[in-house]
């Protein structure tokens, strides 16, 4: 089973739970950005506060767990991890009002092979997610994004959402993590040194 399959397993348990989500991280870099080597799914879901123990028992259930107490964890920590049927990771983060309930009302729903759909992550906000991130591979993947996708992104919507993570995120400038990789990509997409 590959990753997609995994991806195409637990979408599609959270698509019989009816449970919002897209998929982010590695798969959506690979969509969105450059062909790499991904070994996990990484899902952000949307569930009521009231439902969060319940959706973590169910996907226990279903879903073998990567650690002891997992539903724990992830109550402590907002991230589920559990192994598809065929032992890949995945890890299922619960989203939180606001932002992210914007970044899964923007998914796209895209094709797999065998006739299979998921959502995945919009490349703006992919481009917040790996910004806010801010690890030297992340800045990379911005601007593999900004090259694969032209520059044709929504600059507002990411500058927007940036500017309002900014004074959350104290550790760095997330606003000029873009506008260094928005500059990096238009100088490969122009052939120019800018």
């Amino acid at each position: 089973m590959s990753i997609l399959d995994a991806a195409a397993e637990v979408t599609s348990y959270l698509d019989e739970q009816r449970v919002p989500y897209a998929v982010i991280g590695g798969m959506a870099v690979q969509y969105w950005g450059e062909a790499r080597q991904t070994g996990d799914v990484d899902i952000v879901v949307l569930v009521r506060p009231d439902e969060t123990a319940n959706f973590l028992e169910t996907a226990v259930q279903r879903f073998r767990p990567r650690i002891d107490d997992a539903v724990g964890f992830a109550l402590a920590n907002r991230v589920l991890l559990i192994y598809g049927s065929s032992g890949t990771p995945v890890d299922i983060s619960l989203g939180i009002p606001g932002y992210e309930e914007d970044a899964v009302g923007r998914a796209v729903s895209i094709d797999l092979p065998g006739g299979r759909a998921i959502r995945i992550i919009s490349a703006e906000d992919l481009i917040i997610h790996k910004c806010i991130a801010g690890r030297p591979r992340d800045i990379e993947d911005v601007e593999l994004v900004l090259v694969r996708q032209r520059l044709s992104v929504d600059h507002d919507y990411i500058a927007q959402w940036l500017q309002r993570f900014q004074e959350i995120v104290e550790d760095r400038d997330v606003t000029g993590v873009y506008d260094s990789a928005l500059q990096q990509a238009t100088s490969a997409l122009t052939g120019e040194d800018m």
